[in-house]
């Protein structure tokens, strides 16, 4: 448990209190939920929305110096326009670009 501990007070001091980052996130994930495509979006490019509004919370709430949250921003990008494009070759080698 000390080990928990000690990994809990290391990212309250990168990232801030988990719950202001907490409602921070929530408050993100509220307006994205009330914009017209988030429904709409497959469910990867919803859980990539949903993680890089956990990272901007992080950002907001912590040390926004740190680059862990925005090089995982972008990796969660990455990884929709990744999925995109493989997408997009398998249905008819047509580029995505909307």
């Amino acid at each position: 448990m000390r080990d928990v501990k000690k990994t809990l007070e290391d990212r309250e001091e990168k990232y801030g209190h988990y719950k202001t980052v907490g409602e921070i996130s929530q408050g993100i994930k509220a307006v994205m939920r009330m914009s017209p495509n988030y429904f709409i979006m497959p469910e990867y490019a919803r859980e990539s929305c949903d993680m890089i509004a956990n990272k901007l919370a992080r950002i907001l709430n912590g040390n926004y110096y740190l680059n862990d949250s925005w090089h995982d921003i972008s990796g969660y990008a990455s990884l929709v326009v990744m999925t995109n494009e493989d997408l997009n070759k398998e249905l008819n080698d047509e580029p995505y670009d909307r």
